[in-house]
């Protein structure tokens, strides 16, 4: 699952599958993330990606940020039937009624989830798994605790965050660390998680 780079680092294979994806495993991919807007614009663009390639998404993610507030869930849940047909129409994003009106639906629960819990990331780190009970790195796209937060998130009425979109989402926000063994990131973000002070 590894593959030696121009700079001698050896890396994920993923990241060589398109030019713009290597400063985002560099950069992104498997670092802690607290901060609510980012987890709110991570979540909504998994939902976006169903069906999709991560490439088509990661394309448009300024286009996505311009048109969705830049993912403040606060504005995003005032969104209304003339802000989904503006967005419909929309050449830059995904073009996706379901998957519009669900971004504009979890924002509105994006809302109460943090009235209950506080943040966010307070909710969404609750659900870190154990590293040890964890699959081998980029061997699976599911898992117990995606399944579980998947279940969650849907009884608080949230949209496209099925077991695969959520344990993504986990993947890229560093609730685990799914770098490949001889990644050479996978120890920046091994040191990250360990500097990381979860919310609470």
């Amino acid at each position: 699952m590894n593959t030696i780079f121009p700079d001698g680092k050896p890396r994920c294979k993923w990241a060589e599958s398109a030019p713009e994806f290597l400063a985002y495993h560099d950069r992104e991919w498997g670092f802690p993330v607290a901060d609510d807007r980012r987890l709110f614009e991570k979540i909504c663009l998994e939902g976006f990606q169903s069906g999709l390639s991560w490439r088509t998404i990661l394309n448009k993610r300024e286009r996505f940020r311009a048109v969705f507030a830049g993912f403040d869930f606060d504005a995003v849940a005032g969104f209304g039937e003339k802000d989904v047909e503006r967005l419909l129409a929309d050449p830059g994003i995904v073009r996706h009624r379901g998957k519009i009106e669900a971004t504009i639906n979890n924002a509105r629960q994006a809302v109460e989830l943090v009235q209950d819990a506080g943040s966010l990331a307070a909710y969404f780190w609750r659900f870190e798994p154990d590293p040890a009970g964890l699959a081998a790195p980029q061997t699976a796209s599911t898992s117990a605790v995606s399944v579980a937060l998947s279940k969650d998130l849907k009884r608080r009425g949230w949209r496209f965050v099925g077991p695969t979109t959520v344990y993504a989402f986990m993947q890229a926000m560093g609730l685990i660390n799914d770098h490949a063994e001889h990644c050479a990131v996978r120890g920046e973000a091994a040191n990250a998680r360990m500097g990381f002070v979860r919310p609470v």
